[in-house]
């Protein structure tokens, strides 16, 4: 008898985390290796934000269990917040504040997916996305992208990947891995063709302040009303305000689907930390200066990296319109001998890499097909110059 349960067995460990691990294992070591692999804003949160959480200690009502759903506050917080972003008018009982965008993705599966159920998932993808759904009992349908389309599904593909069994569809724009961005155009398109076939729509807003060159990323329910009632929206504070540790996500959906995902989330971790929720309080209703002034650090960064990328022999990187990822075409490398090593893989380059210049950027197989690697440009100028700058140098020996 198998000491694990072949359900929690079949999951992978998160490949971005592992390669930051990996990498910040090497760095304490004393090692100099430069490190792409986190979505990991290297700002530090806010003040005004984290002085509200040191107020929030002092108050003994945050010391006490409160509502599994968020603090009533939160909710209408995020019933603002989401009007003032998104022009989508929601209510409170439409919200579950969840501990991060991960454990909100995990829930809207867990509550809509059935065993057998097929969900519709655009590659490359998120790397937790396939593993919820599987602990969800359903099975993902990966439906393909590459570079010559700029990693955007169509609706022409998502029909042809469409089948009896086919429940939902996961949707994330900005994109991670990629940064790419959904026209409206194309979202209202996608939209109307869910609410057609009668499937659910899971769409990740995580990314929506992170934008450049003029693109939008409107909420799909507010382009296509009548998808309301089968969309589930997955959003947070992390990536937006520098908040990755503070751990404070959220749902929103219908009221029965969030009733739902709270009864759910009673049993499983009861409410989300009271100072966090404090904290992305003060986050969500305050000014956007400290968004605005991380966005243009992250546009800057965009550009460089893109530029030094497309100056390696063999990689070929689109230029991103969203979030904070590069996700170049590296198959012109594969099958050549560096160093007296040949990979055929991206995981086998990216490892050669980290080995060789000490580089840490996550393979393609952690998000689909192999030969692409992604890198995270929430780090600073210097470093995207000079770990850019070796892997050039490594690629690029006699």
């Amino acid at each position: 008898m198998s000491r694990v349960s072949a359900r929690i067995s079949a999951i992978a460990e998160s490949a971005t985390l592992a390669v930051d691990a990996k990498a910040k294992a090497l760095k304490a070591a004393g090692r100099p290796v430069i490190g792409f692999g986190a979505g990991e804003p290297d700002f530090p949160t806010p003040d005004y934000i984290v002085d509200a959480a040191a107020a929030a200690t002092k108050v003994v009502a945050n010391h006490r269990y409160t509502p599994a759903a968020g603090l009533p506050e939160m909710r209408e917080a995020i019933v603002a917040k989401t009007k003032r972003d998104s022009n989508y008018e929601i209510t409170a009982d439409q919200i579950l504040v969840t501990n991060g965008g991960k454990q909100a993705v995990y829930q809207a599966f867990a509550t809509i997916i059935d065993p057998g159920d097929e969900v519709l998932l655009p590659s490359p993808y998120w790397t937790t996305y396939p593993e919820c759904v599987q602990l969800a009992g359903g099975k993902s349908v990966e439906v393909f992208a590459d570079e010559s389309q700029n990693y955007l599904v169509t609706v022409e593909q998502l029909e042809a990947a469409r089948t009896p069994k086919t429940k939902a569809l996961l949707f994330c724009s900005p994109s991670n891995p990629t940064g790419s961005v959904y026209s409206p155009a194309q979202v209202k398109a996608i939209g109307e063709w869910a609410v057609k076939n009668n499937i659910w729509v899971i769409s990740d807003e995580i990314y929506e302040h992170l934008l450049y060159d003029g693109a939008t990323a409107p909420s799909m329910p507010v382009l296509v009303p009548e998808l309301a009632d089968t969309c589930i929206i997955i959003n947070g504070v992390a990536k937006t305000y520098a908040m990755t540790g503070w751990r404070v996500g959220w749902m929103i959906g219908p009221k029965d689907v969030i009733k739902a995902a709270t009864n759910l989330q009673s049993h499983l971790s009861s409410n989300v930390n009271n100072v966090a929720q404090r904290a992305a309080i003060a986050a969500l209703t305050g000014d956007l200066s400290a968004v605005h002034a991380m966005g243009e650090a992250f546009n800057r960064r965009r550009k460089l990296i893109v530029g030094l990328l497309n100056e390696i022999p063999g990689f070929e990187c689109p230029t991103p319109t969203g979030a904070f990822y590069v996700y170049p075409s590296v198959k012109g490398v594969l099958g050549k001998t560096i160093r007296g090593k040949t990979p055929k893989t991206s995981a086998e380059l990216a490892t050669l890499i980290l080995e060789e210049v000490e580089v840490a950027a996550v393979p393609g197989e952690a998000f689909g097909p192999s030969g692409y690697l992604r890198f995270s440009y929430a780090t600073s100028d210097a470093d995207i110059v000079e770990g850019i700058g070796r892997i050039k140098a490594l690629l690029t020996e006699g």
